[in-house]
């Protein structure tokens, strides 16, 4: 399993986004416009990568989180569902220092969905 470092972007994001840390792995998820709330430069990005490699469960987490963040509910939690199927899996750290399986992170951000969405009613 490939090592990546997950942060969760607690508050103003409604799921976990993906940060490649240089001495693990480099790959570019659009961490930086998620971070800075370039939620349409974000999607745009992922979505270029996922025609790439459309199991990666780091990019869907995050495309996921772009998506939410741009009020398409559905298409986040469609992609959350689609990073725990992946048959590929990477192991993930979280902002609290947690390591977890790529599964295990999707499954956080769709609850984490979840909730907004219940907030929301």
């Amino acid at each position: 399993m490939s090592i990546i470092a997950l942060s969760l972007l607690l508050a103003a994001q409604s799921g976990p986004a993906v940060l490649f840390d240089d001495s693990i792995q480099q790959t570019d998820v659009a961490y930086e416009q998620l971070a800075e709330g370039e939620t349409r430069a974000a999607i745009d990005a992922l979505e270029t990568l996922r025609a790439e490699n459309p199991d990666d469960p780091a990019l869907l987490i995050n495309l996921g989180t772009a998506y939410a963040e741009a009020g398409d509910l559905d298409q986040a939690a469609a992609l959350y569902r689609a990073a725990e199927m992946s048959e590929q899996r990477y192991r993930l750290e979280l902002a609290n220092g947690d390591w977890v399986d790529s599964r295990h992170a999707a499954r956080l951000a769709l609850r984490a969905l979840e909730q907004r969405a219940l907030a929301l009613r």
